[in-house]
């Protein structure tokens, strides 16, 4: 019997090869790539306090921060340690804080050699407190240029730097070097700590935002669909109820005159061919939107609402609190059923936004007969008392101009000095066209 061993690689031994991976990838590859610092948006807030010039000046107050930053630190390693040792000793500190606009990765880099030659080539005894303060500004800029991993890869290798360094010069520091390294370790932790969070908190925010924005036009677009659909149905059962009356009218036509022409009768017998092919079309079209739900509408041949049952709506409204005036003006006369069942829909929706949200205000329904077709306007006035939280979607407005935009009619809803809101429509009524 042959024992057989695992040769597969543990996760242990995976694990590490993966955290090498990522490691050579964030700080190895491309490590010098030419990566200019953008300069502020013109929406920031810093450009939008100063005007005029200043403003565009302010877009580029980062690259002016870091730029000074570099120079007070290769002027206070020159200051302290003097000399041509200390001239090269402060370029090794300022250079990779002014490289960070460029080439953030490869500064971090530059940063670290600056710590190792500094502090064996230039001083003999260790890193000075500049090369510190200036890594650890080099850390922090970078980790706000790059993703938060390499910013913690950085941190990690930057402690095996230091502990090189401490056991190096362990002999000429008398051994303060390595308490003196790990309070530096531990401030570049919490300062990293504090702005990676921040970082991630406003990436947060700006997603939140960015989400709720995206959010809102879907909504908006449901909603829209939504009534379109609603739209449709109500149409299908419009359309249908009269395809299946000139059908029946076709057919009993012949019927009711003595000695019918062949030729009349075959056109009948044609006319009610094309009502029931258009009508099995319709449904056949319009089926799949009334599947969905089939029981919240009744069938082809049940009436939809016109404005004639309009004083019903009106009793309703009164009887939930509200004072609703209704005024008619004009020659009243049937009008074609899509239009009177668009003014229903769109009093009984501006009627609702009044109870919901102005409870207790008292509304005004306008209806305008003209030659040219349907005036609506629906206002109320201030509520007195406070309205509870809706819990609708709050686009009954978009249904509304729906509905007028499908007619070819023009349509304005907006707030009132008064405190209270008007919705103000018009349907076009081609003169001649009636009600069928």
């Amino acid at each position: 019997m042959t024992d057989t061993y695992d040769t597969r690689p543990s996760d242990e031994l995976r694990m590490v090869k993966s955290v090498l991976s990522r490691i050579r990838e964030d700080l190895f590859t491309d490590a010098f790539a030419f990566r200019p610092l953008p300069p502020l948006p013109a929406d920031h807030r810093l450009v939008r306090w100063l005007p005029g010039r200043g403003g565009h000046y302010a877009r580029w107050f980062p690259h002016t921060a870091v730029a000074a930053l570099a120079s007070v630190l290769v002027l206070a390693t020159l200051e302290r340690t003097g000399g041509l040792s200390g001239l090269l000793a402060g370029l090794f500190v300022g250079v990779p804080v002014a490289m960070t606009l460029f080439r953030p990765v490869g500064a971090w880099w530059l940063s670290c050699a600056g710590l190792l030659v500094g502090g064996t080539v230039l001083s003999g005894y260790g890193p000075g407190p500049g090369a510190l303060v200036g890594h650890l500004f080099v850390l922090l800029i970078v980790a706000v240029r790059t993703r938060p991993r390499t910013a913690v890869e950085m941190l990690a290798l930057t402690a095996a730097l230091g502990l090189f360094l401490g056991i190096v010069f362990r002999s000429y520091s008398d051994g303060y070097f390595l308490p003196d390294l790990f309070q530096m370790l531990v401030l570049y932790g919490f300062v990293l700590f504090a702005v990676l969070g921040g970082r991630s908190l406003r990436e947060t925010k700006q997603q939140v935002v960015a989400q709720a924005a995206v959010t809102e036009v879907e909504r908006s677009r449901r909603t829209v669909l939504e009534e379109r659909t609603t739209i449709a149905r109500e149409l299908h059962d419009v359309v249908a109820h009269h395809m299946s009356v000139v059908a029946i009218q076709a057919e009993a036509a012949p019927y009711r005159v003595q000695d019918t022409p062949p030729e009349l009768a075959a056109a009948f017998q044609t006319i009610r061919e094309n009502a029931v092919a258009a009508l099995t079309e319709l449904r056949r079209v319009l089926g799949v939107v009334r599947s969905e739900n089939p029981d919240a509408f009744a069938g082809p041949e049940a009436p939809q609402p016109t404005l004639a049952a309009l004083d019903g709506l009106l009793d309703n409204v009164r009887s939930a609190g509200s004072a609703v005036e209704r005024v008619t003006t004009g020659s009243v006369r049937p009008l074609p059923q899509g239009v009177e069942l668009s003014a229903y829909r769109i009093v009984q929706e501006a009627l609702s936004n009044v109870l919901r949200h102005a409870p207790g205000a008292e509304a005004r329904v306008e209806l305008s007969y003209v030659l040219g077709g349907l005036g609506l306007r629906v206002v109320n006035g201030p509520p007195n008392r406070l309205a509870k939280p809706s819990p609708g979607a709050g686009h009954g407005v978009l249904g509304m101009r729906e509905r007028v935009a499908m007619l070819g009619g023009e349509m304005t809803a907006q707030a009132t000095d008064e405190g209270g809101f008007e919705v103000v429509a018009f349907l076009p009524v081609a003169v001649g066209e009636a009600a069928a």
